[in-house]
C-alpha cells in the first residue's frame, strides 16, 4: 500500500464545483444589491425617502500588495439598509438573495433580527427585501419573516408562498422598494 496519498494536508484540497458555485452566488448577490442601490436611488429621485447602505463593522490588521488587506469584523452584522421615509418614518431592512428554489429563515442572522425587532418597536418599518435569481423580488414584513414557522408551517418560504410580497417593478425597471 502506498504511503504517499494516505495523509492529507492539514489545509483541504477544494472542490472546484463548490469554488465556482461560491463565485456565482457571489456576483448574483453582488449584482442584487446594485439593483437595490439603484432602485433607492431612483426612489429618493421622486422624493419617497432616502435609505443608506449599513457599512459593515471591519477592522484592517495588516496590509497587502495591491492595495488589499486582511482584516476581522468587529461585530455581528447589522442590518443591511437602514434610512427615512418622506412624513418621517424611519425604514430598516436586510437584503437576502438565492438561487434555490427557496429561502431558509436563518438567512437572517439572531444580531440582525434583534436590531430589527428593536427598530420596529420603536415604530420603524421593518422588512426582508428577498430576491430569487434576480427575476423574483419580495419585501417581506420582518413580522412574517420572524415568525415564517406560524405564517408558512415551517422555517422557509417559496415563491409561491412569498406572491403576496412581490415588489412592483416601475416604469424604469427599478424596484419599488419603499412605495
Amino acid at each position: 500500500m502506498a504511503r504517499g496519498n494516505q495523509y492529507r494536508s492539514p489545509v483541504a484540497a477544494k472542490d472546484p464545483a463548490r469554488q465556482y458555485q461560491g463565485a456565482v452566488n457571489h456576483a448574483q448577490g453582488k449584482r442584487f444589491e446594485d439593483y437595490i442601490e439603484q432602485s433607492l436611488a431612483y426612489c429618493e429621485q421622486r422624493g419617497i425617502g432616502t435609505v443608506e447602505k449599513t457599512p459593515e463593522p471591519m477592522r484592517p490588521t495588516k496590509r497587502l500588495d495591491g492595495g488589499k488587506f486582511i482584516a476581522f469584523y468587529e461585530k455581528q452584522a447589522q442590518p443591511d439598509y437602514k434610512g427615512t421615509l418622506k412624513g418621517g418614518r424611519s425604514v430598516v431592512f436586510e437584503a437576502k438573495h438565492t438561487t434555490d428554489e427557496r429561502i431558509d429563515q436563518n438567512r437572517v442572522t439572531q444580531e440582525q433580527g434583534s436590531r430589527l425587532d428593536k427598530h420596529a418597536s420603536m415604530g420603524a418599518e421593518c422588512f426582508v427585501v428577498v430576491g430569487f435569481s434576480m427575476n423574483d423580488f419580495f419585501k417581506v414584513p420582518w413580522e412574517v419573516w420572524r415568525d415564517m414557522k406560524n405564517h408558512f408551517g415551517r422555517k422557509y418560504a417559496t415563491i409561491e408562498e412569498l406572491e403576496q410580497y412581490r415588489v412592483a417593478t416601475g416604469k424604469m425597471g427599478y424596484l419599488l422598494i419603499l412605495d
